[in-house]
C-alpha cells in the first residue's frame, strides 16, 4: 500500500503536468491572438518576448524568419499585406518531456483583402502549427514554430500567385 508521502508525491507531479500543459496551451492561443493584435497596444517586440526564446525560429509557407526582431519584422511586412486577419487555434495536442515540449494545433486563418486590391475579398487558410516549447526562469516560451498548409481558398495575392501554400 502506498504511503501517504508516496500519494502526495504523485498527486504533485500530477498537478505539475496539468499545469504546464494549461500553461503551453495558454502560451499558443496568446502567439495565435498576437498575430491579429499586433502593435494595437504595445511595441509587438515587447509582446513577442513574453511568448519567444530570443533564438526563436519560425518556418511558414511563405518564408522563415529567425529572433524575435527577425520575427517582428516579418510579422510587420506579412500583416501590411492584409486589412485584417484573424487567427483560430483548436484541438492542441501537448508532448512533455521534462522542461521541453512539443504542440500541434489545427488552425484557420481568414485573411481580409485590403478595400482597393480586392473589395471583400478574403484569403482563407486551414492547416496545422507544430511548435516547441522551453521552459525558462521566466515560464514556457516556444523557440520553434512551422505551419503547415492543408488548403487555402479565395482570392491570393499576386505575390502568391502560383505558390504553393
Amino acid at each position: 500500500m502506498p504511503s501517504t508521502h508516496d500519494e502526495i508525491a504523485d498527486l504533485r507531479r500530477q498537478v505539475r503536468i496539468l499545469r504546464d500543459r494549461a500553461d503551453l496551451r495558454e502560451l499558443f492561443d496568446r502567439y495565435v491572438s498576437a498575430l491579429d493584435t499586433y502593435g494595437e497596444t504595445e511595441p509587438a517586440g515587447d509582446r513577442f518576448a513574453e511568448l519567444f526564446t530570443e533564438d526563436v525560429t519560425f518556418t511558414f509557407p511563405i518564408g522563415t524568419s529567425e529572433g524575435i526582431e527577425g520575427f517582428t519584422a516579418f510579422q510587420r511586412e506579412a500583416g501590411a499585406r492584409w486589412a485584417r486577419s484573424h487567427h483560430l487555434a483548436a484541438n492542441h495536442s501537448i508532448g512533455l518531456d521534462g522542461d521541453r515540449a512539443t504542440l500541434r494545433a489545427q488552425q484557420l486563418t481568414f485573411h481580409v483583402h485590403h478595400d482597393g486590391d480586392h473589395p471583400a475579398g478574403r484569403f482563407d487558410v486551414g492547416g496545422h502549427c507544430v511548435a516547441a516549447a522551453v521552459r525558462t526562469d521566466s515560464g514556457w516560451r516556444l523557440n520553434r514554430v512551422a505551419y503547415h498548409v492543408v488548403w487555402d481558398s479565395g482570392d491570393r495575392l499576386p505575390e502568391f500567385a502560383g505558390a504553393r501554400l
